[in-house]
């Protein structure tokens, strides 16, 4: 049995561009950071981080999604840019957020925050420092009575 050159160029030429072709898939994905799965529940979100220390990012929690209880040593700034976000301070009421509107957690509090039961949410994070996650947001503290801040409320 014979090998034709010109078969085996268009092998190895497949082969090349392949592996040229999985190594730019990889490195222009690596901004895409799938969340772990046992600090969100109901689904997982898509997140896109920023190269800076602070983090800038982008979290699209599908409708249902929330996060687990944390807290950050720093701070954290939310802003829901599309869809309608929740957010919960442990022991407060569950607040719904719309678009445009911006909500600071201070350092240390206890929250959790995500989409709302019917609409996805495409939130914006701001945040520095570490998270320190805590239990599971359940189904029956995610389905708590909802209301609109004040600030925020049309009405």
């Amino acid at each position: 049995m014979s090998s034709n050159p010109k078969h085996f160029k268009e092998l190895v030429t497949s082969i090349c561009a392949a592996a040229v072709l999985g190594a730019v898939v990889l490195v222009t994905q690596t901004d895409v950071i799938s969340a772990q799965s046992s600090n969100f529940q109901g689904g997982a979100p898509q997140v896109s981080q920023g190269p800076d220390d602070a983090r800038y990012i982008r979290i699209l929690f599908p409708a249902g999604v929330r996060s687990s209880w944390h807290s950050h040593t720093w701070g954290q700034l939310l802003m829901i840019e599309e869809g309608i976000g929740l957010h919960q301070i442990r022991g407060r009421a569950i607040e719904e957020f719309h678009p445009g509107e911006p909500f600071w957690t201070p350092a240390g509090v206890e929250h959790w925050h995500g989409a709302h039961p019917d609409v996805d949410a495409l939130q914006l994070t701001i945040y520095e420092g570490t998270v320190n996650w805590l239990e599971a947001t359940t189904d029956e503290q995610y389905s708590g009575l909802r209301t609109r801040p004040q600030s925020r409320s049309s009405n």
